[in-house]
């Protein structure tokens, strides 16, 4: 199915399906996530992550790799709209949380030089996770870890963990993840070059992965592409400002909010459709001349328009 952000109407079915805000709820009712992310390299992804998130679930986590407590005092001072946790303490709150966002901002290493340490069939342990010294050697455990020990979770993956990954690591999930790939990460993970395919093309190799998997995929290109292996979305709209560094991280973020309360595919295609949609409006402002803050302040206004249609 088609959807145009220049066409409500083809967007009016799903945001119906939306869960939003209860009224005469209580604290943690509409959303508790955790956001993991950032290294010593790069702070702002994460955060952006997390602060998108923190417009629409009441309870927002974050947690990044501690090189040492100045970088973790200064992220902490920084993201004033949820709380901050130290690694050790991650378990509690990916069992306590609704969704769980892994990867903006987290360095990458070449997989080929971890797996020659390590035998395929090898465990992560948490004590072994609290050990590791290199930033890419840990994107690469951690996710293991993860998905290995909390398969009943919903989680999202994005940007490092998306390339440090092993797509077979996905069928150990009893929830669908949700992964949020750009197309040379696509090619990444899936093995799959597509990006001088035709859309038609792309539609069918992202539902065959998808199927495959047992996975969501968001690919994220000029016209987007969404699919869970039974059912397929494309979203068009946007604009050339979207190519700017962070919008994937925003993406991501929302991605991970509305999965909180929401099942995976509305959660991916409400995303994509907000982010462009927003990316309109602005362009008719300031052409392409905005940025992620610009982006992060008027996303909550245009789902509340496009949510009472």
């Amino acid at each position: 199915m088609f959807i145009k952000t220049t066409d409500i109407n083809s967007f009016k079915p799903l945001v119906k399906q939306l869960m939003l805000l209860k009224p005469n709820s209580h604290k943690g009712q509409n959303g508790r996530v955790l956001i993991i992310g950032g290294s010593s390299l790069f702070h702002s992804s994460s955060i952006w992550a997390a602060e998108i998130a923190s417009y629409f679930v009441d309870i927002v986590h974050y947690s990044s790799t501690k090189e040492n407590n100045e970088i973790f005092l200064s992220l902490k001072k920084k993201f004033r709209n949820g709380i901050v946790v130290e690694q050790k303490d991650l378990d509690e709150y990916v069992k306590e949380d609704d969704a769980i966002l892994v990867g903006p901002g987290m360095l990458r290493k070449k997989i080929s030089n971890i797996k020659n340490q390590i035998s395929k069939f090898h465990i992560v342990s948490k004590k072994e996770l609290n050990n590791i010294k290199d930033e890419g050697e840990y994107t690469y455990k951690l996710t293991k870890y993860l998905i290995e020990t909390f398969p009943n979770k919903r989680f999202v993956f994005d940007a490092g963990a998306l390339q440090m990954m092993d797509a077979n690591w996905l069928l150990k999930f009893k929830i669908k993840p949700i992964l949020t790939p750009h197309q040379k990460e696509f090619k990444q993970i899936f093995k799959k070059d597509i990006i001088d395919l035709s859309i038609e093309e792309k539609i069918k190799v992202v539902e065959n992965c998808a199927k495959k998997y047992n996975c969501v995929i968001l690919l994220k290109a000029i016209v987007d592409i969404i699919s869970d292996g039974e059912q397929t979305y494309v979203v068009e709209g946007g604009n050339a400002g979207l190519t700017k560094g962070g919008t994937g991280d925003l993406l991501a973020g929302l991605v991970t909010s509305f999965y909180a309360k929401n099942n995976s595919l509305i959660s991916a295609i409400l995303a994509s459709y907000l982010l462009k949609k927003t990316a309109d409006i602005l362009y008719e402002e300031k052409n392409t001349w905005y940025n992620i803050d610009d982006l992060k302040s008027r996303i909550p206004f245009v789902l509340r328009e496009i949510s009472v249609v």
